[in-house]
C-alpha cells in the first residue's frame, strides 16, 4: 500500500514504525479514557510482523509531513466464513474530519475483498463514538462475540 488521500500518505508499516504507530495509538485510547495495554489487546502493535505480517494480514499508518497520525490494520481469523478482523483503526484529533476515517475503512473493505475473504468482523468500544457511527453507516451489524476486555461492542459484514 502507498497512496494518497489528500495531504497524506497511506502506507505500509516498516520496522521503523514501531513506537510512532504505537504512540499514536495509546493517544487516542487516553483521550477516550481507554486502557493502553501493551500485553493485551495492544500486543499486536509492538509484534506487526508475528501479529499482522506473518499471517496474511496488513498494518498501514498514514502520514502527513513526515509525521505518523494514524493507523489501519486487519489480519486473518478463525471465526466466521473466511473472515478477517480490522484493528488498529485510529486517527490523532487534529487529522479527524476529513472523510480520511471513512477513506481508510473502504481501502480497507476493496483490499480485502480483493483478497477473496468473505466476511470483515471487528471490536471497538462505545465511547469511540465517530468510530461506532462509521460502522453503522457503513453497514456493519452488531455480532455478540465481544473478545477484547476493553470493547464492548463487536461488528460483521459480509462481502
Amino acid at each position: 500500500m502507498n497512496q494518497f488521500y489528500q495531504d497524506f500518505l497511506i502506507r505500509d508499516w516498516q520496522k521503523r514504525d514501531r513506537d510512532l504507530a504505537a504512540n499514536v495509538i495509546r493517544q487516542v485510547l487516553v483521550e477516550y479514557g481507554l486502557p493502553w495495554q501493551p500485553d493485551e489487546a495492544d500486543w499486536d502493535v509492538i509484534k506487526v510482523e508475528s501479529a499482522y505480517l506473518k499471517p496474511g494480514g496488513e498494518f498501514w499508518v498514514v502520514e502527513t509531513q513526515d509525521t505518523i497520525v494514524g493507523t489501519a490494520a486487519y489480519y486473518p481469523i478463525e471465526k466466521g466464513n473466511k473472515a478477517v478482523e480490522i484493528r488498529k483503526m485510529y486517527l490523532l484529533p487534529q487529522v479527524r474530519g476529513k472523510g480520511l476515517g471513512k477513506y481508510l475503512l473502504q481501502q480497507l473493505e476493496t483490499k480485502i475483498e480483493s483478497r477473496g475473504f468473505k466476511e470483515i468482523w471487528l471490536e471497538t468500544a462505545s465511547v469511540l463514538t465517530e468510530a461506532v457511527s462509521l460502522y453503522k453507516k457503513y453497514g456493519y451489524k452488531t455480532a455478540t462475540e465481544v473478545e477484547t476486555t476493553r470493547c464492548d461492542l463487536a461488528y460483521i459484514k459480509k462481502i
